[in-house]
């Protein structure tokens, strides 16, 4: 059996993996592991400190360290971090910014972290732009835990049905989170986030955001690789 580890940028992320993505992927004979990136170690205290990327050094050091330290050939390792906000030292940052298509952009980002962590166990996912982008494959179900919100939630509903979701922009006044919360000054992702997914579904969210649905479709594979 494959024992597959989905490191998330945060505890929303991290919950989405277990309540979304854990059971889907049993069904693929795939056993996830959800955990948070570690950004420091308190040398000191011991302490470990989770959540938050602000390089890209914390992110492979994390990634590597998880790797070395398991050389199962039935291990794999994959991400869900933010497109949005990405630190710009991420390799290949530059050259995917020459280009105008985000998925193009997200190809190349992706492709680089893949060789700098040089392990074929390894599985780099970037969400496009943001975790938020999910919502809007359906934000009619920010009702269930918003519900005095109905005009607020009717703009967003509009907007969903014009764009893709995933390409949302990553501007600091536009992007997904953004414009929720500007609709929803309450929205709170640590409480709401994994919830409306959750509300929303895999399959409509598959369906929606093709990237995130490219990637779940590569999870799903692993089935043939631990036969």
């Amino acid at each position: 059996m494959i024992e597959l580890h989905i490191i998330g940028e945060g505890y929303t992320e991290e919950r989405f993996i277990k309540e979304l993505l854990m059971g889907h992927l049993a069904n693929y004979g795939i056993k996830v592991v959800a955990s948070i990136f570690v950004t420091k170690f308190d040398e000191d205290t011991g302490r470990l400190y989770k959540g938050g990327i602000s390089n890209y050094q914390k992110v492979r050091s994390d990634i590597v360290r998880r790797l070395s330290s398991d050389r199962r050939d039935n291990l794999r390792v994959s991400t869900m971090i933010d497109f949005y906000g990405l630190p710009a030292d991420f390799p290949s940052y530059y050259q995917a910014y020459r280009e105008e298509d985000p998925y193009k952009r997200v190809e190349i980002l992706e492709a680089a972290f893949a060789a700098d962590i040089r392990d074929s166990r390894f599985i780099p996912y970037l969400s496009l732009h943001e975790f938020e982008a999910l919502i809007f494959s359906d934000p009619n179900m920010l009702r269930r835990i918003y519900f005095d919100n109905d005009k607020q939630i009717d703009g967003l509903v509009a907007l969903s049905q014009e764009v893709n979701p995933e390409l949302i922009n990553d501007d600091a006044e536009t992007c997904p989170s953004k414009r929720i919360k500007k609709a929803i000054r309450s929205y709170n992702k640590r409480f709401a986030g994994s919830r409306v997914a959750k509300a929303i579904g895999l399959n409509k969210i598959r369906a929606r955001c093709k990237h995130f649905d490219e990637w779940i479709g590569k999870l799903e594979e692993l089935r043939n690789a631990g036969s």
